[in-house]
């Protein structure tokens, strides 16, 4: 027997492990735990067996448990290492390899790990070209990346440009270029840059990242899974191209593609955050919500920081945590060093939750919270909102109308369901999708698109809605043919489509004019219960003036005014559904809406709740279950909490039946 059993069980593992045997390495390495807790050489080498078996999970708890037991200890940190690599975490698994460089520098072996991790960073985020003229620039493009972090992005691209014009044929210049046209919101002028870049440099990972971006912004799908897969194909055993082609496909609607693009992602990386998130949505949205919560969780799981799953979580409207959920939520808070972001995430996600336990003084604490901090990450201009809802009306009047009447496109299949956000537009629009004769095809942003597009072509540059007067480029009857060609790309076949967008309220003038048989549904709500709505809701991007009560209720005031002038200029052509009204007598609404469609009636729009059809919006869940009344005047539980809003809309509120008032208008009146 040896004079050492702590150091034969360790050889004895060790010598499986080498041999390719790593379950009998497990084996002897659980033996040399339970005889040796203390020995953390054993310890670490059960980690490395777990990792060489692929049980990433269990090696994930033992090497958290390792680098709690032994801090200090190098080997600890570079299984740590080993295993952020092989979930593809490349920048944390440097640190911790850094870790150990520190500790004992002369572990030559980390280097070369490091160098691994760094070049497949390279392989995915910078690309590395082939073109061998472009690291003559390397030093001006570092300079242009310091003038971008300090805030002189007009520097940085003067350096672009200067480098292309020296060299033409410059890939990287040609993608950071690119980026800034991106940024301006000039899509087909990134698209064209980055075609350029990647026929120079034919595996430039980045750039055909950033291609399929760019081409779905530009509404060319087909184009952008070519770019996607691409990717793929380039680089097969990295998680992020999957997860890039899994968001490629999400966003080009082919649902069932997707969720598959992101389990391969995590095959491949199985604690990856964007992969765990792009799946769980993607089943949401076909109404596999117990897949989608379990998705979830175990992104947290493997992820206990990240906060996006438990929003996420909390977003689904119908889902409740656990206490022991909601405990560690509260727990994270208190972490001061917490990103804006997150703090954001966990606040929104209390809020809900406390609002299902029916606790409505800490759930506005935690909305409130949230939207606080929300709302310092926004920028959002009132007055100028309230300025260009002035020169909607004045320049969409009625003379206007009558000198532009009949120049429009006479197509009939749009109906566009527009409003406010959390109004009922996903209910309009999934009773209406529930019809043969309609197909659904969510929030879309081209009518906003092409409307920034026609300032471009206007002879002065001038904004919407003063360009509308200088309308010589193209016809009226074109611009409505282009919004449906834009459009044709979600359509099917059906005779008609809905645009569910709630901001395209500002357009129904537009609309009027360049489609005058299009139909428009006006999502009506209370002005407590919608303007309340949108605040307990944390958007993903857009509705920059839904964080702040008294924003909220000054938006609300100018929507119902714009409106109102939309019915007193072109009376009949826009239908007001109020919520509660559908709510309250389902059979009636249904008729009313299909009347106003003219579409025949059918069983199926009563039935909505089992049409099986992808929804994408925060209602996904609500609108695939019968009508219920449980939402409605659900702003009376935070009455006591929500004065300012409460004055500012109180000219409307006024207007309403007794029982829809609140309790200090009430008694202001009596």
């Amino acid at each position: 027997m040896s004079s050492n059993p702590q150091k034969a069980l360790f050889d004895e593992a060790f010598g499986h492990l080498k041999a390719g045997t790593p379950e009998r390495a497990l084996d002897a390495c659980m033996r040399g735990i339970d005889a040796f807790p203390n020995d953390a050489n054993i310890f670490c080498l059960a980690g490395q067996s777990l990792i060489t078996l692929k049980r990433f999970e269990d090696a994930r708890g033992h090497i958290n448990a390792a680098l709690h037991k032994f801090p200090d200890f190098a080997n600890a940190h570079e299984m740590h290492g080993d295993l952020l690599l092989l979930e593809g975490q490349f920048e944390k698994s440097i640190e911790a390899y850094q870790y150990v460089q520190q500790a004992q520098p002369n572990r030559t072996h980390v280097t070369a790990k490091i160098q691994r991790a760094n070049e497949l960073i390279n392989s995915l985020v910078a690309g590395a070209s082939p073109q061998r003229q472009d690291f003559a620039f390397t030093e001006e493009l570092k300079q242009a990346q310091q003038f971008k972090q300090d805030g002189e992005p007009k520097k940085a691209e003067e350096i672009y440009r200067t480098v292309l014009r020296k060299n033409p044929n410059h890939s990287e210049a040609m993608l950071l270029l690119a980026g800034v046209a991106a940024a301006h919101n000039n899509y087909s002028d990134a698209e064209m840059l980055l075609l350029r870049s990647v026929e120079k440099s034919p595996n430039f990972s980045r750039a055909w990242l950033d291609l399929s971006k760019m081409q779905v912004e530009l509404g060319k799908y087909p184009d952008a899974l070519k770019s996607a897969e691409r990717l793929v194909e380039l680089n097969p055993d990295i998680a992020e191209s999957l997860v890039a082609l899994g968001n490629t496909q999400a966003q080009s609607n082919f649902t069932e593609l997707a969720i598959e693009t992101y389990r391969r992602a995590i095959d491949l990386s199985p604690a990856h955050q964007s992969a765990f998130s792009g799946l769980a949505h993607q089943l949401k949205t076909v109404g596999r919500q117990d897949e989608a919560v379990a998705a979830h969780r175990q992104n947290i799981k493997v992820n206990p920081s990240n906060t996006e799953s438990y929003w996420s979580l909390a977003n689904l409207k119908t889902f409740r945590f656990e206490a022991s959920e909601v405990d560690t939520m509260e727990q994270l808070l208190e972490d001061k060093s917490l990103e804006d972001l997150s703090v954001v995430q966990l606040c929104n996600a209390l809020g809900l939750e406390y609002e299902g336990r029916k606790d409505y003084e800490r759930a506005f604490h935690y909305f409130e919270r949230c939207n606080q901090t929300r709302r310092q990450l926004e920028k959002y201009d009132p007055v100028g909102h309230e300025v260009l809802i002035n020169q909607i009306i004045d320049v969409f009047n009625a003379d206007f109308f009558q000198e532009h009447k009949g120049l429009g496109n006479l197509d009939s299949s749009p109906i566009l369901v527009v409003g406010l956000p959390r109004s009922g537009s996903t209910l309009i629009e999934q009773i209406l999708a529930s019809h043969s004769q309609v197909e659904g095809t969510h929030e879309l942003s081209d009518l906003a698109q092409m409307v920034q597009d026609l300032k471009r072509k206007s002879p002065r540059g001038t904004h919407f809605p003063e360009n509308m007067r200088e309308k010589k480029v193209q016809s009226w009857h074109d611009i409505g043919g282009q919004y449906l060609q834009r459009t044709d790309k979600y359509r099917s076949g059906t005779v008609h489509f809905i645009d569910k967008n709630p901001n395209n309220f500002i357009y129904c003038g537009l609309l009027q004019i360049i489609l005058p048989n299009a139909k428009i549904i006006n999502a009506r709500r209370h002005p407590l219960d919608s303007s309340f709505g949108s605040y307990k809701q944390l958007f993903a991007s857009g509705q920059p003036f839904s964080y702040d009560l008294c924003e909220l209720g000054e938006y609300y005031i100018e929507y119902q005014r714009l409106m109102d002038h939309w019915h007193a200029v072109i009376p009949g052509k826009v239908l007001d559904v109020n919520y509660e009204d559908v709510v309250a007598d389902l059979d009636t609404q249904v008729k009313r809406i299909l009347d106003y469609c003219e579409l025949p009636f059918e069983e199926a729009c009563l039935r909505f709740h089992e049409t099986d059809r992808a929804v994408k919006t925060a209602s996904s869940e609500q609108v695939r279950k019968p009508i219920y009344a449980s939402s409605v005047n659900l702003w009376k539980n935070y009455e006591p909490y929500i004065d300012e809003l409460i004055e500012i809309l109180e000219p409307l509120l006024q207007k309403l039946p007794a029982d829809q008032q609140p309790i200090s208008i009430i008694n202001m009146t009596q």
